[in-house]
């Protein structure tokens, strides 16, 4: 789950919970609202505590060396 479904899971949940007056009977829609936005929260959290720490494909265990050669350019 990544941050953009984690931001449309807060927003239906505020929606639910601050944004409508109706009642069902036999669901709580107050309490759907705020299981939305706490599992939004919690992917938002999850999603840049893992965003650092992915490097791609094929980068586990590889460094990057960065060669830099002293001395004068090509002659043109």
């Amino acid at each position: 789950m990544g941050i953009g479904v984690s931001l449309i899971l807060i927003a239906a949940g505020a929606i639910l919970n601050w944004g409508i007056s109706a009642a069902v009977n036999g669901v709580d829609l107050h309490a759907i609202g705020w299981i939305l936005i706490a599992v939004g929260a919690v992917g938002v959290l999850l999603s840049l505590i893992f965003w650092s720490s992915w490097g791609g494909p094929g980068t586990v265990g590889r460094r990057r060396t960065t060669y830099v050669e002293d001395g004068p350019g090509p002659r043109y």
